[in-house]
C-alpha cells in the first residue's frame, strides 16, 4: 500500500512539474560566434551542423561575400562569408579558426555561413538584453545582449536571413 501511495505521489509531482514547465516561457539558447570582430548569436533551433573550414568551389560572377559551393557531408551548400555579407570585412583573413555553420534543414536552404571563431553556447541566464538604440536594423537582426564581461552580442535570426532578398541575391 505504501508503494502505491509513493508512486501516486511521484506521478502527481511529475504531472505538476510538467504543467508548470509547459506554461513557463523557455529561455532562449544560442550558438555564439565571432565574425569580422563582432559577436553574433545564432538561435540553436535555426542552426545546423558545424563544419571545420574547408575548400569551396568558386562560382563565377557572384558577389565578393559568396565564397562558393562546399560539399558538407555529401550535400552541396552555398557558403557565405558572414562578415563580408554584413560589410564588416573587405579582405580575406586567416582561416585557421574558421568554421562553416550550416542552416538548420527545417529552413529549407542549403546554405552555410563562414564565421571566424566559435565562442560556445549562450542562454538568457548568461546575457542581459540591451535597450533598443532606435537604429534601423535589417529584419534578420534581433536584440543586442551583453555578457558578464560586457561583450556585446547581436542576435541573428537565421530563418529571416534565409529569406532576405540581399542574402539570396548572390549574383555580383
Amino acid at each position: 500500500m505504501a508503494n502505491k501511495d509513493a508512486l501516486r505521489e511521484l506521478q502527481t509531482r511529475l504531472a505538476d512539474r510538467l504543467r508548470v514547465a509547459q506554461t513557463q516561457e523557455r529561455g532562449k539558447s544560442w550558438l555564439a560566434v565571432e565574425s569580422g570582430g563582432h559577436g553574433f548569436l545564432f538561435p540553436l533551433q535555426e542552426s545546423g551542423e558545424i563544419f571545420p573550414f574547408g575548400p569551396t568551389v568558386p562560382v563565377p560572377y557572384t558577389s565578393r561575400w559568396f565564397m562558393g559551393v562546399a560539399n558538407l557531408r555529401g550535400r552541396l551548400h552555398g557558403v557565405v562569408d558572414l562578415a563580408g555579407f554584413l560589410g564588416l570585412r573587405h579582405t580575406e583573413t586567416g582561416r585557421d579558426q574558421s568554421w562553416f555553420v550550416a542552416f538548420n534543414a527545417t529552413l529549407n536552404i542549403n546554405a552555410a555561413v563562414l564565421v571566424d571563431r566559435l565562442a560556445g553556447l549562450r542562454s538568457t541566464e548568461q546575457l542581459t538584453l540591451q535597450p533598443d538604440d532606435g537604429q534601423v536594423r535589417p529584419p534578420f537582426v534581433g536584440g543586442h545582449y551583453r555578457d558578464e564581461s560586457n561583450r556585446l552580442w547581436r542576435e541573428l535570426n537565421l530563418a529571416a536571413l534565409a529569406n532576405e532578398a540581399a542574402f539570396l541575391r548572390i549574383a555580383g
